[in-house]
């Protein structure tokens, strides 16, 4: 009798077995390879808005450190969720204040980039990533955290507003010209 060997499968990772830290030049491959994936889903999304950059020139950015404005005032992070399987999730976030003279006056940490690879989404990944930016942000004299997401990215809806206690603030529409 020959019996068949049965695949185990694969468990699904848990965010205690995954570092969260500061980004260092030497991530940009990982952060690279997560950073596709995400713009993959967003072009599925809405095509007309999102593309797939190349690899080298997204790698590129983040190995020498241009994912944050250069020449003005402005401080920006980078985290990584680490795995042992390497990169698996980053955030960008930077301080920023409202030019809108409607606008109070503050400092806010606006979350630019997050992404976490679709094998590790769902397991509280993406939660660490923004707790620390915010927490980043706090540090430095944020006073509010923003982001912004496509508005047919329903599961990055349902994490943000239900999941992390943001709230819809404003609506950015779109025309083609």
């Amino acid at each position: 009798m020959v019996l068949e060997q049965t695949q185990q499968p694969k468990l699904k990772p848990r965010a205690e077995n995954i570092g969260v830290r500061p980004a260092t030049l030497k991530d940009s491959d990982g952060i690279a390879r997560v950073f596709l994936e995400s713009a993959e889903h967003h072009s599925s999304l809405d095509p007309a808005l999102y593309c797939v950059p190349n690899f080298e020139i997204v790698k590129e950015r983040y190995r020498t450190g241009r994912q944050h404005p250069s020449g003005v005032e402005v401080e920006g992070i980078t985290y990584v969720a680490d795995s042992d399987d390497g990169i698996v999730g980053f955030v960008d976030a930077r301080l920023d204040r409202s030019t809108d003279a409607m606008h109070r006056e503050m400092v806010f940490c606006h979350v630019i980039e997050i992404a976490v690879h679709h094998r590790f989404q769902r397991c509280g990944i993406g939660a660490q990533l923004l707790l620390a930016a915010e927490q980043w942000g706090r540090d430095n004299g944020a006073n509010i955290a923003l982001l912004e997401f496509h508005s047919a990215n329903s599961q990055a809806s349902s994490f943000y507003q239900r999941r992390m206690g943001y709230r819809v603030t404003s609506i950015t529409v779109v025309k083609n010209l």
